[in-house]
């Protein structure tokens, strides 16, 4: 699908960086962007975000290259959506729209398939009223209301039953997850997070750390589920649980946060984040700074970090272990891709688990059976049926597999 692009530099943060972040996102959506459209303003328009000059621009460039679709790079709102599509006679996505369709492209679980629903359906509710103004209600009084709003409030009651009933199958989830977790503290397991950007390698170094083989692409939001596996550390550690978790995005919508919220509670009871950080990104700051914007949002800004600068083959940098003041392990220098520095990233696991509060050292505890879900679970089973979740655990070698993708 050919798509036009459009960003507006509002004079905050890297806008180059902002419209090439578009560019990825809109190929990993599956279109084709053909023309990229470019503005300063100091605010939004009301009507067309744009203005009514720059939207006649996008117009024509619609129509010098056959697009069939424009994607804006901000969260419109419903009017000026609205207002777009008429005056435009196409089709047009923000932002938000976008990112909820790629998450929907690549649910692959059950419980992920129902969190993007839910995100889905709430986005959807916003705009519902600007949906039907052709029905809306022109007169008042007996016998003379429109067919509009007998259909607004029908759709709103269908959409709001159909999210009680996504709410109450993750909450459902949620429980299973818990349960999980208090098994893992029953036994004292030390469980660690892997959190970054999106298409900063987390994958990768997942895979490298447990031999789990999740999917990993250089594209973002390759994988949305998260998954744990038990890794044996050796003696003194024993077994430690590692969670691959979703990637975080500038601007995730708040509605994917709040679907994803069972998925990312695997983030909030970590005993310690591996931040990844692809270290040849010219934004990696901005991009270290985003995430731990939403890692406040969930709740999981108090836990422990180590800053793990991935794809160094790629930055020309060597593997190695940073400390800070406190001589704890607080960056390490890696490449899971090509294996470099894996070991000094176990190493540092094996240190930090030995020194949490409460460790169980010198015991390899066995794996408790009851806790073992399957991860291949089916998609179309019912929660209530339905025993396994994405979150899932194994047992796993400690040598590293290398992945042949970032």
């Amino acid at each position: 699908m050919r798509a036009a692009l459009v960003g507006i530099d509002f004079g905050q943060g890297d806008f180059a960086a902002s419209v090439e972040e578009l560019q990825l996102l809109a190929r990993s959506a599956g279109a084709d962007p053909v023309t990229t459209i470019t503005a300063k303003r100091s605010s939004p328009d009301a009507a067309y975000f744009v203005g009514s000059g720059k939207a006649d621009e996008i117009g024509l460039a619609v129509l010098d290259h056959g697009v069939e679709i424009v994607i804006f790079n901000h969260a419109l709102s419903p009017a000026q959506q609205r207002n777009l599509e008429k005056r435009l006679n196409i089709r047009v996505l923000d932002r938000t729209s976008l990112i909820l369709d790629i998450f929907a492209q690549r649910a692959a679980s059950h419980e992920g398939k129902l969190q993007v629903e839910l995100a889905q359906l709430q986005h959807l509710a916003t705009r519902l009223i600007r949906g039907w103004t052709h029905l809306e209600r022109q007169k008042g009084g007996i016998g003379l209301r429109g067919p509009g709003e007998t259909q607004l409030e029908t759709d709103r009651r269908l959409i709001g039953e159909r999210v009680k009933a996504l709410r109450a199958r993750l909450g459902k989830l949620r429980k299973q997850h818990e349960t999980q977790r208090r098994s893992r503290g029953r036994s004292q397991t030390f469980s660690v997070s892997l959190v970054g950007y999106t298409n900063a390698g987390k994958s990768t170094l997942f895979n490298a750390l447990t031999k789990a083989g999740v999917y990993v692409a250089d594209q973002l939001f390759a994988t949305l589920d998260t998954t744990s596996r038990r890794v044996y550390m050796g003696q003194e550690v024993g077994n430690v649980v590692v969670s691959d978790t979703v990637g975080f995005v500038r601007e995730l919508p708040h509605q994917l946060v709040a679907a994803f919220r069972a998925t990312l509670e695997e983030t909030i009871h970590a005993d310690l984040l591996l931040h990844v950080v692809d270290a040849s990104s010219p934004v990696r700051m901005e991009q270290i700074e985003q995430v731990n914007l939403v890692l406040k949002e969930i709740g999981a800004d108090h836990i422990p970090q180590i800053l793990v600068w991935n794809k160094i083959d790629a930055a020309g940098l060597e593997p190695s272990v940073e400390r800070d003041e406190y001589a704890k392990i607080s960056r390490v220098f890696l490449s899971a891709r090509t294996g470099q520095g894996v070991d000094l990233m176990r190493d540092a696991i094996v240190e930090w688990a030995k020194a949490a509060p409460g460790a169980r050292l010198n015991e390899a505890w066995p794996v408790d059976e009851e806790e073992i879900d399957d991860a291949d679970q089916d998609d179309d089973a019912e929660p209530a049926d339905a025993d396994a979740t994405s979150d899932s655990e194994a047992d796993s070698s400690p040598t590293p597999n290398h992945v042949g993708s970032h």
